[in-house]
């Protein structure tokens, strides 16, 4: 199963680092990542693969948002299907 976790705020060192090492902790493999900078903004959109997860999505779901919070940035997960639904033109 996959799912696109997106990542906003203010830029600031670690971001990238924090998220993929919670990541790889619970056996979830990125499959593709896009980041970008923008006036001191850091935006990134990530696939995954949590078919192999040590946990659960849902768990998932509320542990990355509160490492967002840690960061003072936004942390989102959605299922693929959520989000290209949300996501049609």
């Amino acid at each position: 199963m996959k799912c696109i976790v997106t990542v906003l705020g203010k830029d600031r060192v670690g971001i990238i680092a924090k998220v993929s090492n919670y990541l790889a902790e619970v056996n979830v493999n990125i499959l593709d990542i896009s980041q970008s900078i923008i006036d001191g903004y850091f935006n990134m959109i990530m696939i995954v693969d949590v078919s192999k997860s040590k946990k659960p999505i849902e768990i998932i779901s509320e542990e990355l948002p509160n490492i967002g919070i840690e960061l003072g940035i936004v942390i989102n997960v959605q299922h693929e299907d959520i989000f290209n639904c949300m996501h049609r033109i």
